[in-house]
C-alpha cells in the first residue's frame, strides 16, 4: 500500500481534468471549470488566446473587448454553446466573427456601443436560439441581419434608437420561423402596421413588446392592443402603462388603451372576431390561440355540439391546423362558435362570431333586380300606348 500525499492527488486530479496538459491551460485572469471558462471583470482587452477546443461557455462580459474581429477564435470551437460580451463598450463586431462557433445557441451582445446591425451579421449561426441586444446604441436594422436563423426563438432589441425594424420577417413566416419573442420596447418608433400585427399568430402577439415607444396614436393600434388585453396577452397587460402614444397636435403622451371613445380619434372598442358569409358558401374559422405547442382543441357549435371531426354529412369539417371549415352554409349555422385549447400552461377559449346573410351572394338579388327592371319596362311601355 502506497500513501497518497496531497501532491499526487493534486497530481491524478490534473490528468482527470480537461485543463491538463493534454487539454490546454487555462488563460490568466480567468477561471476555468470543467468546459466552463470566465473571464468576467478581468480588464480585458481582447480575447484571451488560445481557447480551448472543448470551452462550451465562455463568458467575457465587464471587460474593454471593444472590436470583436473575424481572428478574435483563430482556431474552430465546436462545442461552444454560450458566448456572453456584455458591458465591453463594444463598437464593432466582424461580419465573420462567428464563422468559428457555428454551435453558439445563447449570444448575449447587451449594454455595449452597437449601432448597426450590417448585413449578414449573424448568418453563420444557424442554430442560434437566444439573441440578446438591448441597451445598445442601435439606429440601423438591416432586414438581412437575422439571415439563416431558423432556430432563434428570442430576440432583445429593447433600449436602443430604432426607428424601423423589418417587421416583414414576421409577416413572412419564412425567415424567423420559430421566433416566440421579440422585445422592440424603448426605442423610437413611431409607427407600427398594425393591421399586418393582427395578423400574426396570437402566441407571437403574447411576446412582441412595444411599450416605451414614441408612437402615434392611431385606432388599428388601439383595436390591436385592446384585443390583446381582453386575450390576457402578457406584452400588453404587464405593460398597459407603458404604451403610450401622441394625439395629432398634442405635446404630452397619452395611454393607447384610453382611446375608446376619446377625441379627436374617438376608437371604437375592439369585438372578438366576427365573419360574415352568405347562404351556400364555404367558410374556415381559425383558431388563433395564444399558445405555442397545443396538446389539443376542439370546437363547440352555438348549439352545444362538439366537433370531433368530420359532420354527418361532410358539412362540418375539423382541418389538421385546428381551424374549422363549414361547407354549404345554411341560416341555422349562424351564431357564436367557441375552440377550446389545451394548451403547455394553461387552456384558452376562443369565440368566433359567424353571420350568414340569408341569401346568396349572387342568388334572390339578381331575380329581384330582375323583376324590378321588368316592372318598370312594362309601366313604360303602357304609358308610351296611352300617349
Amino acid at each position: 500500500r502506497v500513501p497518497v500525499g496531497p501532491l499526487s492527488l493534486l497530481l491524478a486530479l490534473s490528468l482527470l481534468s480537461p485543463w491538463g496538459s493534454a487539454g490546454g491551460s487555462c488563460p490568466p485572469r480567468c477561471v476555468c471549470a470543467s468546459n466552463l471558462l470566465s473571464c468576467s471583470q478581468a480588464n480585458l482587452s481582447t480575447v484571451p488566446v488560445p481557447l480551448p477546443r472543448f470551452t462550451a461557455v465562455l463568458d467575457l462580459s465587464h471587460n474593454n473587448v471593444t472590436r470583436l474581429r473575424a481572428d478574435w477564435a483563430p482556431a474552430r470551437l465546436p462545442h461552444l454553446h454560450a458566448l456572453l460580451l456584455s458591458h465591453n463598450g463594444l463598437a464593432f463586431v466582424s461580419t465573420e466573427a462567428f464563422t468559428h462557433v457555428p454551435r453558439l445557441r445563447h449570444l448575449d451582445l447587451s449594454s455595449n456601443r452597437l449601432r448597426t446591425l450590417d448585413e449578414n451579421l449573424f448568418s453563420d449561426l444557424g442554430e442560434l436560439e437566444v439573441l440578446l441586444l438591448y441597451n445598445n446604441e442601435i439606429t440601423t436594422v438591416d432586414r438581412t441581419a437575422f439571415e439563416n436563423l431558423g432556430r432563434l426563438r428570442k430576440l432583445y432589441l429593447g433600449q436602443n434608437r430604432i426607428a424601423r425594424f423589418p417587421l416583414e420577417l414576421l409577416r413572412e413566416g419564412t425567415r424567423l420561423p420559430q421566433l416566440a419573442l421579440l422585445d422592440l420596447s424603448a426605442n423610437r418608433l413611431r409607427a407600427v402596421p398594425a393591421g399586418e400585427l393582427q395578423a400574426l399568430p396570437a402566441w407571437l402577439r403574447d411576446r412582441l413588446y412595444l411599450h416605451n415607444n414614441p408612437l402615434a396614436c392611431d385606432c388599428l393600434l388601439f383595436q390591436l392592443l385592446d384585443r390583446g388585453r381582453r386575450r390576457h396577452l402578457s406584452a400588453v397587460e404587464d405593460f398597459q402603462d407603458e404604451l403610450r402614444c401622441f394625439l395629432p397636435g398634442a405635446s404630452a403622451l397619452t395611454k393607447i388603451l384610453d382611446l375608446a371613445g376619446k377625441q379627436p380619434l374617438n376608437c371604437s372598442k375592439a369585438r372578438e372576431a366576427v365573419l360574415e358569409a352568405h347562404l351556400g358558401d364555404t367558410v374556415t374559422l381559425g383558431c388563433d390561440s395564444r399558445w405555442q405547442g397545443v396538446r389539443s382543441r376542439h370546437w363547440v357549435t352555438p348549439g352545444g355540439e362538439r366537433v370531433l371531426g368530420d359532420g354527418g354529412n361532410g358539412s362540418v369539417v375539423l382541418l389538421a391546423n385546428g381551424s374549422l371549415q363549414l361547407r354549404a352554409l345554411r341560416p341555422e349555422d349562424g351564431g357564436t362558435y367557441s375552440c377550446w385549447v389545451a394548451g403547455p400552461l394553461l387552456n384558452e377559449t376562443l369565440y368566433v362570431e359567424l353571420l350568414v346573410h340569408n341569401f346568396t351572394l349572387h342568388g334572390p338579388h339578381d331575380t329581384l333586380n330582375t323583376a324590378y327592371t321588368t316592372l318598370v319596362g312594362c309601366i313604360l311601355s303602357v304609358v308610351l300606348v296611352l300617349i
